[in-house]
């Protein structure tokens, strides 16, 4: 009797049990699972390497990638989302990240982290695996010949007499233009005004980010448009304030010419942040939201602050213009009345 109350038992909590699994949702006791691919761990400074993110979640889910990637000392060259894949019950999503880096020797190419969301608000954080890279140089081939140095080229006595009327004809050209120099600086260059001067860098920038933060680009949903235009305008700022061809040069090529032109750290960090955020809209794909591309504008222009030149404190100090030159008559008199003229000392 008391065995078939214990068998009895057993039976109602294993059919409990089963009916408590079978109302679970699948999606909740799916667990996502990340793995990582790096091509290579020996590369020549300054190659490419790509590395293969692939998440295998629940097919309801979806996978958050981070709006911008901080490999240091590695750059982000260009990011690669492609779109999820169906694979039963479950689902695939992956992305490619190629990278590069010109430190030499043993670096380390750190993990990021990965959000996986679920229709049930819970939130799963994967984290890629981290990789040591060996970073070489360029050497020379081993075993190659030393070519013999060869004598200086012989010049034909020809091209020595065109060179000697050549150098004639600039020397008496230079003579011709510095006396038709002095005579014009003799003569004087009265009535003259000098034209306004270019506009400082700065409030250039200030001004296109106004009219960028004005425009309905965000409104309009043209996401990318809108990051595009205001790394143009930053890109530019730095031309023309640090003369760094900026807007022909990569991320990390910036960010080196900035530290020979003497840029503090602090400034060239969000810079290079400011950069990669642009970079990861136009190459990888990203879609951040409205918040999040207006608070990019608002570090562009803090770094446009930040760098202004000493002129811009110095601008509202100026003298005022000149006085309007008067009539011929008014001017003999006063140089009759100075008190360096002949006629008063007369």
């Amino acid at each position: 009797m008391r065995r078939g109350r214990t068998h009895g038992s057993m039976a109602l909590g294993v059919c409990v049990l089963l009916g408590i699994l079978a109302s679970t949702p699948k999606s909740t006791l799916a667990q996502s699972r990340l793995t990582t691919t790096l091509d290579t761990t020996l590369i020549t400074v300054g190659d490419r390497i790509s590395l293969e993110v692939r998440v295998e979640h629940p097919a309801d889910a979806l996978v958050s990638w981070p709006d911008s990637l901080d490999a240091d000392p590695f750059e982000v060259l260009e990011a690669r989302v492609t779109p999820t894949r169906a694979r039963g019950e479950s689902s695939v999503s992956s992305a490619v990240f190629f990278l590069t880096t010109f430190e030499l020797g043993e670096v380390e190419l750190a993990g990021f982290n990965v959000r996986v969301l679920h229709p049930d608000e819970r939130e799963e954080v994967l984290t890629t695996d981290r990789y040591g890279v060996e970073v070489v140089s360029v050497g020379v081939e081993e075993g190659s010949d030393i070519r013999e140095i060869r004598g200086p080229l012989a010049i034909p006595v020809g091209i020595l007499s065109l060179l000697a009327v050549a150098l004639f004809l600039m020397l008496l050209g230079a003579a011709v233009y510095a006396a038709w120099a002095r005579r014009r600086k003799g003569e004087g260059d009265e009535g003259f005004l000098p034209g306004p001067s270019p506009r400082p860098a700065h409030e250039i920038a200030l001004e296109d980010l106004q009219r960028l933060e004005a425009s309905t680009l965000l409104a309009d949903g043209q996401i990318k448009q809108y990051h595009i235009r205001v790394s143009e305008i930053l890109r530019r700022y730095v031309e023309a304030r640090f003369h760094v061809p900026a807007l022909e040069m990569t991320t990390w090529e910036v960010i080196g010419g900035l530290q020979s032109a003497g840029v503090d750290e602090g400034t060239r960090v969000d810079l290079r942040r400011f950069l990669d955020q642009c970079d990861l809209v136009k190459f990888a794909k990203a879609e951040p939201d409205e918040a999040a591309s207006r608070r990019l504008l608002e570090l562009g222009r803090a770094l446009v602050e930040r760098t202004k030149g000493p002129e811009a404190d110095t601008g509202s100090e100026e003298s005022d213009p000149p006085a309007r030159a008067g009539p011929p008559e008014a001017a003999g008199q006063a140089s009759t009345l100075s008190p360096d003229s002949g006629g008063a000392a007369g």
